[in-house]
């Protein structure tokens, strides 16, 4: 797990799927699995088209070498919400979930790791939360379809208010695609559903918590994938149609740089601030080629604020 003492800077995104998970999904004979092909596996999720499993998606040691290209000392792992895992009928979940977090407590002094939780079910568990912190998990991820309205986010209060209390924070990350999927579904372009319906799920999560979230959990750090889908782009258009004010930026909710370039992040930067920014490269999922940034703001990406984000005391170190 990661350890604190020489971790200076940090990729708060990444996703590596350990030995016991492969195994798991691979048994399933519905979505989400791995179906085996002659050259290696197929994911096989419910709405989305097929994609390949790659070698980088399981190879630990050539992720080390990566975090030395990248220039970052350290990484946290996050299962893909994308999956469907944690929605999964509760037996169903429970079992890959705790694949994930074995995953994460084998792997080597570099990488740390989101916990899940399941959430199917008409009451949720929060010792599900004490259970993947207590493990060594840094917070809890969770679906951005989970958060979509208010009434979703008063739904997870129990899993919120347990993290409030527990100084965690909450990563939200898209997935998965909801609805039916279409007979023309498998021939959609791979990337369609992080273009459409992982930017408007992020975008509802994000207006789900500020309408209601922050009020209900004051003190919880939230971290959102991918820029929220550029959600805070929005906030005028926020105020012309609620006829309100603008809110001022969060100091307790973050937003990873992940799929996006010095244009968008410079765009976002300008409404929240450069400090609600942290650095997350989603490897191996998208190409992580870092944006050219300033020297100042990419250490505060990778360093600063990823410090505050993951500790209670924003004076504490790394952790």
């Amino acid at each position: 797990m990661l350890n604190a003492s020489p971790i200076r800077t940090i990729d708060v995104h990444q996703h590596l799927l350990g030995e016991a998970l492969v195994e798991a999904l691979a048994r399933r004979t519905e979505p989400p699995m791995l179906v085996r092909r002659r050259d290696g596996w197929t994911f096989r999720l419910a709405a989305e088209p097929d994609s390949v499993l790659t070698f980088a998606a399981t190879d630990v040691e050539s992720r080390r070498a990566e975090l030395g290209e990248d220039g970052i000392d350290g990484a946290l792992v996050a299962l893909s919400t994308a999956l469907g895992i944690e929605t999964l009928p509760a037996e169903d979940a429970v079992a890959l979930i705790e694949a994930h977090h074995h995953g994460i407590e084998v792997l080597p002094p570099e990488f740390g790791g989101w916990g899940a939780v399941p959430l199917a079910g008409p009451e949720l568990d929060p010792t599900t939360v004490d259970a993947a912190i207590d493990r060594g998990c840094v917070g809890i991820s969770l679906p951005a379809a989970a958060l979509v309205d208010p009434a979703a986010v008063a739904r997870l209060g129990p899993l919120l208010v347990r993290l409030e209390l527990r100084g965690a924070p909450l990563f939200i990350h898209p997935g998965p695609v909801g609805g039916v999927p279409t007979p023309d579904a498998a021939h959609l372009p791979h990337w369609w559903p992080a273009l459409t319906d992982y930017v408007a799920q992020m975008q509802a999560a994000w207006f789900a918590f500020l309408h209601a979230g922050r009020r209900a959990h004051p003190r919880l750090r939230v971290l959102f994938a991918m820029l929220a889908g550029g959600a805070p782009l929005q906030l005028e258009r926020y105020s012309a149609r609620r006829g309100v004010p603008a809110p001022d930026p969060d100091p307790l909710v973050f937003y990873d740089t992940s799929s996006y370039g010095p244009r968008m992040i410079a765009a976002v930067a300008e409404v929240v601030g450069t400090a609600q920014l942290v650095y997350g490269s989603d490897r191996p999922v998208v190409d992580p080629r870092r944006p050219r940034l300033d020297p100042d703001l990419r250490r505060a990406l990778v360093a600063t604020n990823p410090s505050r984000l993951l500790n209670p005391d924003p004076k504490g170190a790394l952790a």
